[in-house]
C-alpha cells in the first residue's frame, strides 16, 4: 500500500524536474536568440514568446516521465497513461500556461516602466547591462 500511495510521487518528482530544467534551458536559449535579433525592441517577444516555446516543453514532458514511463516501470500503481492521456492532459495544460503568459505581458511592461521610473533610464540601462554582460561570460 506504501509503494502504491507513495511510488508514484518519485516520478512526478523526476518528471517535475526533468521537465523544468530542459524548459528552462530552452527558455534561456530562446530569449538570448530572439535578443540578439532584436535588439532592445520587442521585449513582449523575447518574454513572452520564449515562455511560450518552452511551456510547451515542460507540459508534455513531466507528464511523459510521471504517468507514461514511471507507471510503466514501476507497477502495482494503476493503469499506465496511453499517449493518448499525456497528450490530451498536456494540451489542457499547455493551453492554461499559454493564456497565463499572454495575460503577463502587459505586466512585465508595467514593471519594466516602474523600474526604469525609480531607478532612472542610465541607471536601469547600466544594471541591465552589467546583467547581460555576466551572464554571457
Amino acid at each position: 500500500a506504501f509503494r502504491g500511495i507513495f511510488g508514484q510521487g518519485l516520478w512526478i518528482i523526476i518528471g517535475s524536474i526533468a521537465a523544468f530544467l530542459l524548459g528552462q534551458l530552452l527558455d534561456v536559449l530562446v530569449f538570448h536568440r530572439i535578443k540578439k535579433l532584436t535588439g532592445e525592441k520587442a521585449m513582449w517577444l523575447r518574454a513572452t514568446g520564449s515562455t511560450i516555446i518552452s511551456q510547451l516543453i515542460d507540459s508534455f514532458v513531466v507528464l511523459f516521465i510521471a504517468f507514461y514511463i514511471g507507471k510503466r516501470i514501476q507497477t502495482g500503481q494503476g493503469a499506465p497513461w496511453s499517449l493518448q492521456q499525456v497528450l490530451v492532459t498536456g494540451t489542457g495544460n499547455y493551453i492554461y500556461k499559454f493564456v497565463i503568459a499572454l495575460l503577463m505581458t502587459p505586466v512585465i511592461y508595467f514593471v519594466h516602466g516602474f523600474i526604469e521610473r525609480y531607478l532612472g533610464k542610465g541607471r536601469a540601462s547600466e544594471m541591465k547591462q552589467a546583467a547581460m554582460g555576466a551572464s554571457q561570460e
